[in-house]
């Protein structure tokens, strides 16, 4: 899987882009078919202390995404993991679902 990093008005360092690419990559042995992630990293607030973790993970034609505040970047990633986690279950799900539908029509015509 490739993973994209954008940090916006700073540049991000070494050590919360292992944690993100760590935390991503946990993502892929739930579900095999993650094409790629793109990970934003930004900051709120005049004083800058809410940081923000976007993630945007491409799956078969489909876009997940999740947004996380927080005051650390580490807890930001691992909510918004959390969140994907949670919506590729559903996704996974609502893909399962599908193919039963299509065997049940396919034993109808017959």
């Amino acid at each position: 899987m490739h993973i994209k990093f954008t940090a916006r008005r700073f540049r991000a360092r070494l050590e919360i882009k292992e944690h993100a690419t760590d935390q991503v990559n946990k993502l892929d042995k739930f579900f095999d078919g993650i094409v790629s992630a793109d990970v934003i990293l930004s900051f709120e607030g005049a004083e800058k202390n809410i940081k923000i973790a976007e993630i945007n993970l491409h799956v078969h034609g489909t876009v997940l995404t999740a947004k996380e505040k927080s005051d650390d970047f580490r807890k930001s990633i691992d909510y918004a993991v959390e969140k994907l986690n949670m919506q590729l279950e559903k996704y996974k799900t609502k893909l399962r679902s599908k193919d039963k539908s299509k065997v049940r029509a396919l034993k109808a015509k017959i």
